[in-house]
């Protein structure tokens, strides 16, 4: 479980960060003002990588947040059976299987190459090699 900690102030639109111990991009951030005593907030929502469930998250605004680091590693597909690929890793070449996202379907083929994201011990595929 690769993790790197950032401040919730320097969170962006866009940006990646572990909400509920699930790794999510973030779509919105919102800071309010500090106030006499207190520190500003920091409210952002997140759509999970792996789950695509919305979260919501407020923290003060100097706390830390952790951040996933995301490895992008290329693998060649062995074979494809309906909605799963077996599928080895080009540097390690360990086996394993992978879910065909629905806007790959009809494109992974046997043989060809994929690009995949290990994210907190989850991979998945994201795109074809080309």
């Amino acid at each position: 479980m690769a993790t790197k900690f950032t401040t919730a102030n320097s969170l962006q639109k866009g940006h990646y960060v572990i909400i509920d111990g699930a790794a999510c991009r973030v779509t919105g951030v919102q800071i309010s003002k500090p106030g006499k005593h207190g520190h500003s907030k920091v409210r952002f929502e997140g759509v999970g990588l792996v789950d695509d469930k919305k979260r919501i998250a407020v923290l003060p605004g100097s706390d830390n947040v952790e951040v996933p680091i995301i490895e992008k590693k290329t693998a060649q597909v062995l074979s494809v059976t309906e909605n799963k690929a077996s599928v080895m890793d080009l540097e390690s070449y360990e086996t394993f299987e992978l879910n065909i996202p629905e806007e790959l379907k009809g494109q992974v083929v046997d043989g060809c190459s994929v690009i995949y994201w290990v994210i907190l011990d989850a991979k998945m595929m994201k795109q074809l090699k080309t």
